[in-house]
């Protein structure tokens, strides 16, 4: 059940709590149905009892309340949990969850660097006016690929009234070197002051470029491994249950791994923003936000990273059909990576 298909059900059960006479409301267009936020759990969560709550008069939770046993009796989800002031947190079935994972990756694998690209923009001209700020005509840039990818055009002009002045760099960025200029200057929000220090050049796990840049590193690198064992990526099951669970149980430690918490599901922390990605790259170009593309990359880098230990056989195991869906996984987060990179106007090493 992919995200829209998911949308579609919560649809049905706002329709059928309506047409039951629990709620009087309007019937919204559309739903959205995202990754679940802090304090949430399970697959995906949505807001849709909040966005009912005034039209029909009560509390937002009670809302969710209503709507709880329509979403849970639909096909293909396994459980709802109710949280904070009503958020929906969805949790799939198991062969859903395996189905889900096998579309996203064949469409990431289809489409390449154009996953996530749209028309939701298609004919609109951007008017960009931006001072003669190198802050500026770096985002400016940045916006006007991701524009590009919704189908958008943009135009840069220099003058007043200026409509994109982000907080300027407090010194040249140029000593970091491109790429690391380039992620200064886009990662932190327009309104935000970019810091210019050399801890975007460090490698190691505190600077959030070097994780992104190393994720899709190691996902090349799968590849090529695979390779010489003989087998090659094929979207399915990923049989990942049993062995993160492991893991989660001991932090990670053994195998250096971020911390997972105990019985995080297996593919959902990675799934959750590749299912994501076509609405950041939306979203990014219709607010001309392109920090929030390079915010995405980061969490798609720490949701692969504990993946990769899993991809390969180890010592005489032999490559199954769960190794080539995890390494066709693995290598839709490298593709998604290398695309975002490139958006970003930022190179994605395969050797790092």
């Amino acid at each position: 059940m992919t995200p829209v298909e998911l949308s579609r059900t919560v649809l049905h059960a706002v329709r059928r709590a309506v047409d039951g006479g629990e709620l009087r409301v309007s019937v919204p267009e559309r739903v959205l149905v995202t990754e679940p936020g802090p304090g949430g759990c399970g697959d995906f969560a949505t807001n849709v009892a909040l966005q009912l709550a005034r039209p029909a008069g009560q509390p937002p939770r009670r809302v969710a309340e209503i709507l709880r046993p329509h979403l849970v009796e639909a096909e293909g989800i396994q459980d709802v949990v109710v949280t904070g002031p009503g958020f929906l947190n969805i949790s799939l079935g198991e062969n859903e969850r395996g189905d889900l994972a096998a579309a996203v990756v064949r469409e990431i694998r289809e489409r390449g660097a154009g996953y996530g690209h749209s028309d939701a923009l298609a004919g609109q001209v951007v008017v960009l006016r931006v001072p003669y700020e190198v802050r500026a005509e770096v985002v400016a840039d940045a916006v006007a690929r991701i524009v590009a990818t919704q189908g958008g055009r943009v135009e840069i002009e220099h003058g007043e009234p200026v409509n994109l002045r982000p907080v300027p760099a407090p010194e040249d960025p140029a000593p970091l070197g491109a790429d690391a200029a380039q992620w200064a200057l886009l990662h932190p929000a327009s309104h935000d002051r970019p810091r210019i220090t050399a801890d975007h050049l460090v490698q190691r796990e505190s600077n959030p470029l070097f994780r992104v840049r190393y994720a899709h590193a190691r996902t090349r690198a799968l590849t090529r491994n695979a390779a010489r064992l003989g087998f090659a990526a094929e979207p399915g099951a990923l049989g990942l249950d049993q062995d993160l669970s492991d893991v989660a149980r001991s932090g990670g430690e053994h195998v250096g791994l971020p911390h997972l918490s105990p019985g995080a599901p297996h593919a959902t922390p990675l799934l959750t923003p590749l299912t994501d990605h076509p609405r950041i790259l939306t979203a990014a170009a219709t607010h001309r936000a392109p920090d929030r593309l390079a915010r995405h990359l980061v969490t798609v880098a720490d949701a692969v990273l504990p993946l990769l230990p899993f991809v390969l056989p180890c010592g005489e195991e032999k490559p199954s059909a769960a190794h080539r869906a995890r390494l066709a996984l693995a290598e839709a987060a490298g593709t998604v990576l290398a695309g975002g990179l490139s958006l970003l106007g930022i190179d994605a090493p395969e050797h790092l």
